[in-house]
């Protein structure tokens, strides 16, 4: 699968079912099974040179991630999962800004401990701003294709060992249900919260509806992104 972005065919990085083998809920199901692709990952996108300076200027970088319609025996396909590590000089983790393009998409948010760990819908148009200290597994619940963009620091690399050496997020979610991974016994209790809305998206330059990609033309509406330790205040209360 390709993406035309900026008058440009760009190629994906591909994620394999076999990437994926350790933190697949359904291991019965995985036995045997061929290797295919998952999901696609476009990274690094702008749509002129000039985007690309600013992005780069700001230390920003915009991907698109596509997640075709499937399941994984009896789980929903999802991405495989990561944390981000701390931001220099501050105590917290990078965050990271998502936009659902198209489909609807099911947030799974973590954090390391799983002190708090927390499900988000969001449907085209919503965006949802994973704060600092979380880790995040995307979820494709539904029968059309998901394709959902990001804003991220571009000077750091995701970890995925936490999750993977935990065979999964601490929930699995499945044709029954949510269902609390046994290698997880000290998760909280899953809760619930709605994609943000009004006030918290004006605070973050937001609009429901409104697509995301040229606030990297507003210098500075991003630092959030990279000096995470500078904007507390404003990831109070986004999930």
């Amino acid at each position: 699968m390709d993406l035309e972005f900026g008058g440009k065919t760009r190629e994906p990085d591909i994620r394999s079912l076999f990437d994926m083998k350790d933190v697949i809920f359904d291991q019965g199901w995985l036995a045997g099974r061929d290797n295919s692709e998952l999901y696609y990952m476009f990274r690094d996108l702008f749509l002129s040179r000039a985007d690309g300076d600013k992005l780069r200027d700001q230390n920003l970088r915009y991907d698109i991630t596509i997640i075709p319609p499937g399941m994984m025996g009896s789980e929903y396909i999802k991405t495989a999962g990561h944390y981000h590590p701390l931001a220099p000089g501050s105590a917290v983790t990078y965050p990271e800004l998502y936009e659902v393009l198209e489909g609807e998409a099911l947030y799974l948010l973590q954090k390391e401990d799983l002190s708090d760990v927390v499900a988000i819908n969001a449907a085209a148009g919503d965006k949802v701003l994973v704060p600092p200290n979380y880790g995040h597994i995307t979820i494709n619940r539904s029968n059309k294709t998901l394709k959902m963009s990001n804003f991220v620091a571009r000077d750091f690399s995701s970890l995925y060992d936490p999750i993977k050496e935990k065979g999964g997020g601490a929930y699995f979610f499945t044709r029954d249900g949510w269902i609390k991974n046994p290698r997880c016994p000290e998760a909280s209790e899953l809760r619930r919260a709605d994609a943000p809305g009004g006030r918290t998206l004006s605070q973050l330059g937001l609009a429901k509806g409104k697509e995301m990609y040229p606030l990297l033309k507003e210098h500075g509406r991003l630092d959030y992104l990279t000096r995470p330790g500078d904007h507390l205040d404003l990831f109070s209360g986004v999930i």
